[in-house]
């Protein structure tokens, strides 16, 4: 069956988002129908908040609605150690833990070949203009723990060790609460890697 074209529109819009298929948009371009207006007025303002009014921080690149960024700007955090993520969501989960007290640099991918993805499509040459600062003594690599982030992690290493900075790589293994009968060889094998003394 042919949907009229404003909710053909909408669904096709919501089938744009990542995980969204087309029952699952069709679905949500239904409920927007059955809500009432002032409610999809104001989900549609935030929409184009969201657009106009974020931006990217130009010292760290997350995301923000002031440049530099809250946690640039932050006068508390310690500047000596930057944190290396590949997404802004990185930064989220990472400010979740109230552990990092330093600071961050957000490089928006990761180094990919078969995607044709290198260091300089990333914000690697950012990176390392920025650790040229001598107050930083510090870079934690926190990149996602698959091939590509793997390819990351090591390729800035490759170019930070030669400086005498201290470079360290978060640690992968098994979630707290896992059974080891449930975890792949990879996971055990970097569980193993990562071990410490009790």
């Amino acid at each position: 069956m042919q949907y009229p074209q404003p909710i053909s529109k909408l669904i096709e819009g919501f089938t744009k988002l990542p995980g969204i298929g087309p029952k699952t948009a069709a679905r949500l371009a239904f409920y927007i129908l059955d809500m009432n207006e002032d409610d999809v007025m104001d989900f549609a303002k935030a929409l184009m908040n969201a657009k106009r009014e974020l931006t990217y921080c130009s010292v760290c690149h997350h995301i923000t609605d002031t440049d530099p960024c809250r946690i640039c700007q932050d006068k508390d955090r310690d500047p000596s150690v930057i944190c290396v993520v590949q997404d802004s969501k990185d930064v989220i989960a990472m400010e979740k833990m109230k552990e990092f007290g330093g600071k961050y640099h957000v490089l928006h991918g990761a180094i990919s070949p078969v995607d044709g993805v290198g260091p300089e499509d990333i914000y690697v040459p950012d990176l390392i203009k920025r650790l040229q600062d001598e107050t930083i003594q510090e870079l934690i690599i926190a990149t996602n723990p698959n091939i590509e982030g793997e390819a990351t992690a090591m390729y800035i290493s490759r170019l930070v060790k030669p400086t005498g900075m201290k470079v360290s790589r978060i640690a992968h293994g098994l979630p707290v609460g896992g059974d080891l009968e449930y975890a792949d060889e990879v996971t055990l094998s970097k569980a193993i890697e990562g071990r410490r003394q009790l």
